[in-house]
């Protein structure tokens, strides 16, 4: 991730300026990366569809590239992405004090790495809306492309930055509701942790499935915390941990159910990938400790096969 100079979380409140270092420090990075030839279209380009005119061709970008690029306009819009956010207790894992640009819960994270993605959709001229849920529906917003609508959004995400939610979920019992918002094919992005008060998984990639009707495209952004939601990495003292939605506690040594742990959150990670496969869902774990890369890189692979 690109060194950006936030210590705050006041500091983090300016999500415009701070999406925009996010992805101008991704788009520098990509050029030395695989995935350089997507940061070409990034931003004035796309890639030219065989069969349509020649006329708006980039040849001076053609003899450096050896790739077809057609120039785009004000006026191209050419696809509708609606991102939704889990907003409930988990979500707000771990509890940090002052949070920074490189120290970040997990709805912080995602705060953070919707606006980015609200900076390239931005670019690309293409229209957004978002969801936020709890146990409800908290906040939703249907697909446009102006900046009005855009800071609205914005606002939004600041505001969720500075939240504190206790609510429990039942994610799939949302999800049908937003699914029946989204009238017109688009590309869903959806930030939660997959973690549950209840054990319904079934119910859940019904209702996965169900957002992907209309011929929409999910992208599951698996959300958590490596360091301590899949490694348990805590220092081996005797601690009270408790669930932030069901209110249980118990009191352990960290190391000495370490082992089991991890093997059964690997367990749960593996099959929840191989759901997403089954149902033609894109499974994307996204380590909340390691930078917004996995997002952003997702959101242009999502784009081309969209498209």
């Amino acid at each position: 991730m690109s060194k950006i100079a936030v210590k705050h979380i006041s500091e983090l409140k300016n999500l415009e300026l701070l999406a925009r270092q996010v992805v101008e420090g991704f788009i520098t990075g990509m050029h030395k990366s695989p995935f350089h030839g997507f940061s070409v279209e990034f931003a004035e380009h796309r890639l030219y569809n065989k069969g349509e005119s020649t006329r708006h061709i980039d040849w001076k970008l053609f003899a450096k590239t050896d790739k077809l690029y057609v120039k785009r306009y004000e006026e191209e819009t050419n696809l509708r992405c609606h991102i939704i956010i889990d907003n409930s207790a988990s979500m707000h894992f771990p509890v940090i004090e002052e949070p920074t640009i490189s120290n970040l819960n997990k709805i912080g994270f995602s705060a953070i790495a919707t606006a980015a993605l609200l900076e390239i959709l931005k670019r690309q001229r293409d229209a957004v809306g978002l969801s936020v849920y709890s146990d409800q529906i908290d906040y939703y917003a249907p697909e446009k492309g102006s900046d009005a609508h855009r800071r609205m959004l914005l606002k939004q995400l600041e505001d969720l930055l500075s939240s504190n939610s206790k609510k429990t979920t039942e994610t799939y019992k949302v999800l049908h509701q937003i699914a029946e918002k989204i009238h017109r094919r688009s590309l869903i992005f959806l930030f939660t942790d997959m973690f549950q008060s209840d054990k319904k998984e079934e119910e859940l990639f019904e209702a996965l499935r169900h957002l992907k009707y209309n011929k929409h495209e999910v992208v599951l952004f698996h959300t958590y915390d490596g360091k301590f939601e899949k490694d348990f990495d805590f220092d081996n003292r005797p601690k009270k941990f408790v669930d932030v939605e069901t209110g249980e506690e118990i009191n352990l040594y960290a190391d000495s159910i370490q082992k089991q742990y991890k093997e059964s959150i690997d367990a749960y990670f593996n099959e929840l990938k191989l759901k997403c496969m089954q149902y033609k869902i894109d499974y994307v774990p996204v380590d909340i400790q390691k930078g917004f890369e996995t997002v952003l890189i997702s959101y242009l692979i999502s784009r081309q096969k969209f498209l």
